[in-house]
Parts: C-alpha cells; structure tokens; sequence
C-alpha cells in the first residue's frame, strides 16, 4: 500500500474502478484531514464530522464512476462534504457580496515553518479548544471560505468550485476572516494545531469506510 503512495488520485481512481476496490484506502487517507476540517468549519462537533466524513467516502465511492476530472479529486469529495454538511444542518445560504477591487495577494496566515518550538507545540495544543471557539465566532460563510483556502490549500479557482460562488466572492470572504481572526491566532497557531485529526482517528474512520464499502455493489469498469 505504502508504494501506491506515489500514484496520483487519477491512477488510483483507474485502479479501483477496474476492480481493486482496496485501493480506495489511500483516497480516505489523503483526505481525511480535509473533510475534518471542513466538518468542524462547519460548526459540527468531532463524532458529527466523523459521522459525515463516513457519510461522504460512501457517497464518492458509490458516484466515483461519475467523477469526470473537471476538477480536482480533492475539490469534488470536499463538494460533497459540504453537500452532506448542508442536509444534516437543514440551512445553507450565502448572499453576494460585491467588491469594486479585490487584489489576492495575501498570503497564508499559517506559515509550516512558524512556531516549531517544542514548548510552543505543547501550549498550542493545550490551546486547541480556545482556538477552535475563537473560529466558530466568524460566520459559516467566511469560516467555510477560511478553511478551504487557509487550512485545506485550495486555491481560488478551487474554492469558488467547491462553495458554487465566484472567485471575487471567495476572496472577499478570505480578507474578511482573516480580519476578524488576525489579531487572534496569527502569531501564535499554525494550520496543523486547528481541528487535528490525528492518526489513531485516520485509522478508525478508515477502516470503518472500508468495512462498509465491502457491502456495496463493486464500482463498475470504465
């Protein structure tokens, strides 16, 4: 499994839709830090998001034949997160924003190579809850964009496909939050201690995934 790492999402999407279903594995591995994050951005709490994320992997799996490369793999799956987000909340609405001038020259509030202290790490995770409520004051529609573009690394293009809003939009929203939280979490958080999903979580919602995709119809060959 660890040499099929090199494959990109294109390659191991053939592989299973002719049949190696196992495959599928490496998908929920890549992006369950994505749909994590884009679950807790969403207000929801852990079980909530977990149970969504499972949601979702079952969904991808079952429409993956569907999946046409319009747009990313990462893009597409994280759309049907928010789609499943969407229905459980029973509520999804954004109003148009409009900007006369909007230049993207911003840069990502959380930098990797920031904050790798060892006293730091420990602080940041002690801090986690604080930081988490601190971003669930920023309204759905900028915490939504916020976490796509800072903490998932969509691009624009990217974001504005997976919201179904337009470039400007996304970028409108992307200053507005970094506004409302800059003062807060800049200086002090990388993007890896907000909502962590770590490894003993990645592998139960793996295996949960993979246990209940055994009981579907095997995806059909292209």
């Amino acid at each position: 499994m660890k040499a099929l790492g090199q494959y990109d999402d294109i390659a191991v999407i053939q592989k299973i839709l002719n049949g190696e279903f196992e495959l599928f594995e490496l998908l929920i591995r890549r992006y369950n830090s994505f749909l994590y994050k884009t679950g807790r951005s969403y207000n929801y709490n852990h079980q909530d998001t977990q149970d969504l994320m499972q949601d979702t992997y079952i969904d991808a799996y079952a429409s993956l034949k569907k999946f046409e490369n319009r747009s990313s793999f990462k893009t597409w799956l994280i759309k049907i997160m928010l789609h499943n987000c969407f229905r459980k909340q029973q509520k999804f609405s954004f109003k148009n924003e409009v900007s006369n001038e909007i230049i993207d020259k911003s840069i990502p509030m959380f930098q990797q190579e920031q904050n790798t202290d060892a006293g730091k790490t420990v602080i940041n995770r002690e801090l986690n809850t604080v930081i988490e409520n601190a971003l669930q004051q920023v309204p759905l529609d900028y915490r939504l964009v916020f976490s796509l573009r800072e903490m998932n690394g969509l691009n624009v293009i990217e974001t504005a496909a997976a919201l179904n809003i337009s470039e400007t939009n996304v970028k409108v929203r992307l200053n507005r939050a970094k506004t409302m939280l800059r003062k807060e979490i800049e200086k002090t958080y990388t993007a890896t201690d907000i909502f962590e999903f770590n490894l003993v979580y990645c592998n139960a919602i793996t295996n949960s995934v993979m246990d209940k995709i055994k009981n579907y119809t095997p995806v059909s060959t292209l």
